[in-house]
């Protein structure tokens, strides 16, 4: 009887899932689609419900819906999918597969270490650090938002004027005088803020993939602390996990 319930409930939202597919498949890539009051009228069901549907198709990179702009057919892109078992910059990624990437502006902000800071990245409070902000492009569409905080002696201003490219990870592996050895990343998803929403253009509240990672230097030290977002249509992330035969063993 519940099971019967849930289905005839869901009927009417797959209903729309099928006509946002089909209008989507119909309207050529860079295109707008209707605007939400006069879709959601032309649809039959309320904004909040158009929303909720538009969110599956944003989620797989189909539409992109911009602050105050309008919602836009994106032209198929190719996703960058890896595996979470070896640290690799988006910029490797990408190039791993021929997908141009760009940084957009680089934003630097020097921070004072309060009580946050200090137990993020092991340093004394008042510890004077250095914020980057970038956002990561793809085929000219803005797909990630990244903020590492360092401290002043891993990665300098000069430094970051001069041939950085967008990545921390791929700067300090070039420049090499600092061994690096392992990343521990917390991943979660997040909803954007408005703030960050405005950066990749999408709207507030939309599902972003966060990655929360401190970086380790073969000396046991903090080098990087760093919040990656990821619009989930761009990336696709994976993990290869073998089976726990020592475990059964024991349980037989």
């Amino acid at each position: 009887m519940d099971s019967n319930f849930k289905i005839e409930n869901q009927h009417p939202f797959q209903m729309l899932q099928a006509k946002l597919a089909k209008l989507i498949a119909e309207t050529p890539p860079g295109d707008r689609l209707p605007a939400e009051p006069e879709l959601a009228k032309k649809l039959g069901v309320s904004r909040a419900t158009l929303r909720e549907g538009m969110r599956t198709f944003e989620g797989q990179g189909l539409i992109r819906r911009r602050q105050g702009v309008g919602t836009f057919v994106v032209p198929q892109t190719r996703v960058i999918e890896t595996g979470l078992e070896v640290l690799e910059s988006i910029e490797r990624l990408a190039n791993r597969i021929g997908l141009k990437v760009t940084m957009g502006a680089l934003q630097i902000k020097e921070i004072i270490a309060g009580v946050e800071e200090s137990e993020k990245l092991q340093v004394e409070e008042g510890t004077s650090l250095v914020e980057v902000s970038r956002v990561i492009y793809a085929e000219g569409r803005p797909v990630a938002f990244l903020t590492d905080l360092l401290p002043p002696d891993i990665l300098t201003e000069e430094e970051l004027a001069n041939g950085f490219t967008g990545s921390v990870l791929d700067f300090l592996i070039k420049r090499g005088n600092i061994g690096l050895v392992k990343s521990f990343t917390d991943i979660q998803a997040v909803a954007s803020s408005p703030e960050i929403a405005k950066k990749l253009e999408i709207q507030r509240g939309d599902v972003l993939l966060l990655f929360v990672a401190r970086l380790y230097s073969d000396t046991g030290e903090i080098v990087d602390f760093s919040h990656s977002y990821f619009l989930p249509g761009y990336f696709r992330f994976h993990v290869v996990r073998s089976v726990g035969e020592s475990v059964y063993s024991k349980a037989n």
